[in-house]
C-alpha cells in the first residue's frame, strides 16, 4: 500500500474522529498525534473519552506545539499518522506567544514543516480538522485570527492531500480523491 495523505473537514461533533478512527482501524502501526491540552475539567473529560475510544495497541504522542519536531524522531515506526486535531494546533499556536497582535507566529511556515516531515516520512496520515468557513465571522479579534489561521491551514493541508472528506452527522462525503 502507498503512503497517502487523508484531511477529514467537518463541524463540531460531525464525526470526525470516528470516521479517522475508522479509516486507521485496519493498520497495526498506528500513532495518534494528540494536540489538546487538558487545560480544564471538560477538556479532561474530552480528552479520556477520546483515549478510551481507540484501540489499546496504538500508540500515543500528546503534542500541542512543535509537531514536526516531535514527530521527526518517531515516525519510522508506524504505517500511519492520524493527527486529532488542526483545530486545536492551530489555537495552541496563536496562544503560543505573549501576545498574537505583535508577536504573530508564522503558522503557515509551521504548517511547511509538517507537510516536511510528512513528505519524507513513509507513513499514511490521516488529519482531522474543523471547517470554520461556514460558521459566523467571529465577534473578537483573536476568534478572527483563529479562523482566518485554520482556513489557511486547511487550505495548505488539502492542497498537499491526495484525498479529502467532508463529514456531516456522521456521513462522510469525498470531495477530494
Amino acid at each position: 500500500m502507498s503512503k497517502k495523505l487523508t484531511l477529514i473537514l467537518g463541524g463540531i461533533r460531525s464525526g470526525k474522529s470516528s470516521f479517522a478512527q475508522e479509516l486507521a482501524s485496519s493498520d497495526e502501526r498506528v500513532l495518534f498525534l494528540a494536540t489538546a491540552e487538558p487545560l480544564d475539567p471538560e477538556m479532561d473529560a474530552r480528552i479520556r473519552a477520546h483515549k478510551e475510544d481507540r484501540p489499546d495497541h496504538w500508540d500515543t504522542l500528546e503534542e500541542p506545539v512543535e509537531l514536526a519536531s516531535a514527530l521527526a524522531p518517531v515516525l519510522p515506526r508506524y504505517d500511519t499518522v492520524l493527527l486529532d486535531c488542526l483545530t486545536v494546533w492551530v489555537s495552541n499556536l496563536l496562544h503560543s506567544t505573549p501576545d498574537f497582535k505583535t508577536n504573530r507566529r508564522d503558522i503557515p511556515s509551521d504548517v511547511e514543516a509538517l507537510l516536511d516531515v510528512y513528505r519524507r516520512s513513509e507513513a499514511s496520515w490521516i488529519i482531522v480538522s474543523n471547517e470554520v468557513g461556514l460558521g459566523l465571522v467571529a465577534t473578537t479579534e483573536l476568534g478572527r485570527a483563529f479562523t482566518d489561521e485554520l482556513g489557511r491551514v486547511n487550505r495548505l493541508i488539502a492542497a498537499e492531500a491526495d484525498i479529502v472528506y467532508f463529514m456531516t452527522a456522521g456521513i462522510s462525503a469525498k470531495i477530494k480523491g
